[in-house]
C-alpha cells in the first residue's frame, strides 16, 4: 500500500498557518486530513529539492520578503526551520531548487524581479548572488509595468527561464556565480500575459500557461540555443464561455502524453492530449474543481491521481486520472486546506 507525503502553500491573510502537510492513500484511494507543518507568513509557493531533504518556501515577513529554507522528515511530514533570506519589500511568488542543490531561484511578481540565492553545504540560503530586474510593459491593465511569475531551470539545467506576465516575455539566462545574464527573449502574443512553463519529459516542447488570455501556448524549445518558437496557441476555456476567469497552473505528464491547465474563474482543469509527432495539443475535456479558484494543482508521484487546490474556498479536491485517455474521475471534495495555493509531493 502506497502512501505519498504531501505539502500545501498557502496565503496566511486569514485562517492560515503556514505550511501545511497530508498522505495521499492511494489504496483507499483518499487525502488524509491536512495539519500544519511549520508556520510562516504567506508561504505561497513550495518546491521539494530532488532528494527530499530539503523543502523552499515563498515567505513574508512583516515587510520583507523572501525565501525560507526546511528540513523535511518524511516520515512525519514535520518541517524543521534552518533559515530564511529576507529583504525589504513584497514576498516572491515561485520558487524552484535546481536538482545539484547548488541554487534556488525565486520570481517576484510584485516588483519584476528574478533571484539566485546559493546554497550553502548544509543546504540552507546563503545572500542572493544573482538578481536581474525586468523593464517594459503590456497592453493589459494590469500590465503596468514588469510582474515576473516564474523563474526554474531547462530540464538538462544549462538555462534558467523566467515568464513575465508583465511585458509577455519568456526568457533564458545563464547563471554564471554572480549573475544571470540573458541569452534570449521570447514575446508572447501583445496582453496575453504568460504566467508559468512546463517541459515535456521526452521532446523538445514546452507549454506555457497565459493568466490574461487563458489560453496555453505551444513552444518547441532548442536546448542548444535556449530560445523558443511556437507551435500552437489554444484556449483552456470551453467554447462560447465568456465569464471572468484566470489561468492558474500548468503541469504535463511524466509520460508525455497530457497537459493539465486550471481556470480560476471558470474553476476548472482543463485536461488536453499531447500529438506524439507534433507536440501540439487537443481539448480532452473540462472538469469542475468543486471550489473556487484553483490557484494551482498537482499530479501525484503515481501519476494515478490528481489533487486540486482551491484558495477561495480553502479546500482540496481528489481526482483519478485515467491513463489512457486523460481524463478525470472524481473521487473526494472538500478537505479543508485554508488559502491553499499550491500542492507538491515528495519525490518518487
Amino acid at each position: 500500500m502506497a502512501k505519498y507525503r504531501g505539502y500545501i502553500g498557502t496565503y496566511t491573510k486569514a485562517d492560515s498557518e503556514g505550511i501545511y502537510t497530508f498522505e495521499l492513500d492511494t489504496e483507499k484511494k483518499a487525502l488524509s486530513t491536512p495539519k500544519p507543518a511549520a508556520k510562516l507568513g504567506s508561504p505561497t509557493y513550495l518546491n521539494i529539492a530532488k532528494d527530499n531533504e530539503m523543502l523552499y518556501a515563498v515567505v513574508k515577513d512583516g515587510d520583507n520578503g523572501g525565501v525560507a529554507a526546511y528540513r523535511v522528515d518524511g516520515s512525519t511530514g514535520e518541517l524543521t526551520f534552518v533559515n530564511q533570506q529576507a529583504g525589504e519589500g513584497p514576498s516572491p511568488c515561485h520558487v524552484s531548487v535546481d536538482q545539484n542543490n547548488r541554487y534556488v531561484l525565486s520570481a517576484n511578481y510584485h516588483n519584476g524581479t528574478i533571484m539566485a540565492y546559493p546554497l550553502n553545504e548544509s543546504r540552507g540560503l546563503l545572500e542572493p548572488s544573482a538578481k536581474v530586474q525586468h523593464e517594459g510593459t503590456g497592453p493589459h491593465e494590469r500590465q503596468e509595468k514588469a510582474h515576473t511569475h516564474y523563474s526554474g531551470f531547462t530540464p538538462d539545467e544549462k538555462y534558467a527561464v523566467a515568464v513575465d506576465l508583465g511585458t509577455d516575455h519568456i526568457i533564458t539566462y545563464q547563471l554564471k556565480e554572480d549573475r544571470l545574464e540573458a541569452v534570449k527573449k521570447h514575446a508572447t502574443a501583445p496582453g496575453s500575459g504568460p504566467r508559468h512553463i512546463e517541459f515535456h519529459p521526452q521532446e523538445k516542447y514546452a507549454y506555457v500557461l497565459t493568466e490574461l488570455s487563458n489560453e496555453v501556448i505551444v513552444l518547441e524549445y532548442n536546448p542548444d540555443l535556449g530560445e523558443f518558437r511556437e507551435i500552437q496557441v489554444i484556449s483552456a476555456l470551453p467554447e462560447g464561455f465568456d465569464g471572468a476567469s484566470q489561468g492558474g497552473a500548468i503541469h504535463v505528464t511524466k509520460d508525455g502524453k497530457f497537459v493539465y491547465a486550471s481556470n480560476r474563474g471558470h474553476d476548472s482543469i482543463a485536461v488536453f492530449s499531447i500529438n506524439e509527432y507534433s507536440g501540439e495539443l487537443s481539448l480532452v475535456e473540462h472538469v469542475s474543481t468543486e471550489g473556487e479558484w484553483p490557484r494551482d494543482f498537482e499530479i501525484d508521484p503515481s501519476e494515478q491521481f490528481l489533487i486540486a487546490s482551491n484558495q477561495e474556498t480553502g479546500t482540496l479536491t481528489l481526482f483519478e486520472r485515467d491513463w489512457t485517455t486523460g481524463r478525470l474521475t472524481l473521487l473526494q471534495s472538500g478537505v479543508p486546506a485554508p488559502e491553499a495555493v499550491c500542492v507538491k509531493f515528495l519525490h518518487q
